[in-house]
């Protein structure tokens, strides 16, 4: 499972910009009583950008009517405990409750709602003229579960996706958040760190859950939400460097799911590079671009990832960003990111164009990383794309290619062509003189069966990179799980004819995978592979999910000076 190719038209992007509002809603004593509310524009704007070529088919024009606003209420377990009234002992629905004149604790009662996470109720206000009922502007009151607390990462992630889809199924153009709990976003006036990470998630997960990529669409739902209003927070300096944050690290999550829903005759090896040099003509101050053609690649003798390109029409590109901060040299070289990126044939072919996301995470970390501009760390970003495809100039069972380190490798199976590109961008990667390497590859079914569709494994020799990457994974709320890098396994992986072969069967291959890419990685540089074949698409979805980017870039900042 180790690979396809998409295509890099981003139709839209979102603009977040700040004002304060001295809204007035009487459930608003979630903070204390001098703070106000913010309100959160999310100004989603179609761009005019050059359409593929698909036969028939165009992508669909970006409409954004006006409709609908929506409340929604974010509980947990303990938060719906009432006293011996029959009254809630949360103040906040206590207040709301009263405002509505015991709707809510009635649909508490009647939906059985309990506030694990999962659950939610819509509540549609009636009309009394033309005001709602308790004066409450908004038509419809979301209450929404949390589990057992609102300080958890994936609470505030499944908040934000869960506002979304209540937003899309009710039309809304305008939603406010408010969380039950005081133990999530704080009440106090200045803003912790902890409530404004807990925020960039909430406003992460909702904008991804509102952005539908129609762009091969003949016709395409309209996108309606318009504005989040976020209430318990004052607003300050450092609150807009988190809504900044929240922005951009939406726009290219966006930008690297959109990579992967396009199509292999849109997205080919060559526009893949054509996309990368415009990342970094657009962050020209810290990214340049180096893109090695056929010719170039053969001179380092990168015969393993040549022998995978071979059968296709279209040629390989090897695309190299690099990173440098603004105004001042670089502590350290201590990061790089890099993948494959290939079209093949397999027996789920028509979800093939998942297998790049790996690579798609490489180019919207780097997306993210030329916007945010981290000062004192170098990163590099490699994507070694080619297609794997089937023809007479093709690689075949039992063939042999040497690797630009010398290290020779009999193909034993042509479907496990991945880490045969990543074996020479590792050698590549190593002669930058990095210090930590972490590819990201949906590489193994093996990995998928073992961890499920959430998570992706981990596999390392070195602790202190696991421990930075987890710490990272832990603020993006992405999920992953160190696997066994047992060196007994490699001696399945031995040649009769070659130094290794590519594959050794179905048993412990997420493992075998691992140790072949080891083989490729210098003794002195730390180096972390993360397989992450499942996590990159949502199967209910049959959609991307940029996993990888957030952790990346959390990553590079937790390295950042």
């Amino acid at each position: 499972m180790e690979c396809m190719l998409a295509d890099v038209y981003l139709s839209l992007a979102i603009s977040l910009s700040l004002c304060v509002e001295s809204r007035v809603l009487g459930f608003r004593a979630a903070a204390s009583s001098s703070a106000s509310s913010f309100w959160l524009s999310f100004a989603l704007m179609a761009r005019a950008l050059a359409r593929p070529t698909l036969g028939l088919t165009q992508p669909a024009d970006v409409d954004v009517p006006k409709s609908g606003d929506i409340i929604a209420v974010g509980v947990t377990e303990r938060d719906i405990a009432e006293d011996e009234n029959s009254i809630f002992q949360n103040s906040i629905l206590e207040r709301l409750d009263a405002q509505l004149s015991g709707l809510l604790a009635e649909a508490f009662s009647e939906e059985d709602f309990t506030g694990k996470s999962g659950q939610s109720v819509v509540l549609r206000l009636p009309a009394i003229g033309s005001k709602r009922v308790a004066g409450i502007g908004s038509k419809r009151v979301s209450l929404i579960g949390l589990s057992q607390s609102a300080s958890t990462p994936t609470a505030f992630r499944g908040l934000g996706e869960a506002v979304a889809a209540a937003a899309k199924a009710a039309q809304a153009s305008n939603v406010g958040i408010v969380l039950a709990s005081s133990e999530g976003l704080s009440a106090e006036s200045k803003l912790t760190t902890a409530s404004a990470m807990h925020l960039v998630k909430i406003l992460i997960r909702t904008v991804l859950g509102i952005n539908d990529d129609t762009r091969y669409k003949s016709e395409s739902r309209k996108l309606t939400l318009k504005s989040v209003d976020i209430l318990g927070l004052e607003s300050g300096p450092e609150l807009d460097k988190k809504l900044k944050y929240a922005e951009d690290v939406s726009s290219g999550i966006i930008f690297g799911g959109e990579l992967v829903n396009s199509p292999a005759n849109v997205l080919t090896p060559s526009v893949l590079a054509h996309e990368a040099s415009k990342i970094a003509s657009t962050y020209s101050d810290v990214l340049s671009a180096t893109i090695l053609d056929v010719e170039q690649c053969k001179e380092l003798k990168m015969g393993s990832y040549l022998g995978v390109a071979a059968a296709s029409a279209n040629p390989p590109h090897f695309i190299h960003l690099c990173y440098k901060p603004v105004g001042g040299t670089a502590k350290v070289k201590l990061a790089l990111w890099w993948l494959q990126y290939q079209d093949r044939t397999c027996c789920i072919i028509e979800l093939m164009k998942f297998d790049m996301g790996g690579s798609a995470a490489v180019l919207g970390a780097a997306k993210l990383i030329g916007q945010i501009k981290p000062p004192g760390v170098e990163v590099h970003f490699i994507v070694a794309a080619c297609e794997n495809m089937i023809s007479g100039t093709g690689m075949r069972q039992g063939d042999i290619v040497t690797a630009s380190n010398g290290k020779t490798i009999e193909v034993s199976n042509t479907d496990a062509e991945g880490r045969l590109t990543l074996a020479d961008a590792l050698v590549y990667a190593c002669n930058q003189g990095m210090e930590k390497i972490v590819d990201l590859a949906t590489f193994t079914s093996a990995c998928t069966v073992a961890l499920g569709p959430s998570i992706a494994g981990v596999f390392t020799p070195s602790d202190d990179l696991a421990k930075g990457v987890f710490a990272a994974s832990e603020l993006s709320g992405e999920k992953l799980w160190r696997m066994p890098l047992e060196e007994s396994y490699w001696g399945s992986m031995k040649s009769g004819v070659a130094d290794m072969v590519n594959t050794a069967g179905r048993q412990g291959d997420a493992i075998r995978a691992a140790l072949f890419l080891k083989q490729f990685v210098d003794e002195k540089v730390q180096w972390l592979h993360i397989d992450m074949g499942a996590p990159v698409w949502n199967g209910k979805k049959k959609a991307a999910t940029g996993f990888g980017i957030s952790t990346i870039v959390e990553w590079v900042l937790r390295n950042a000076s």
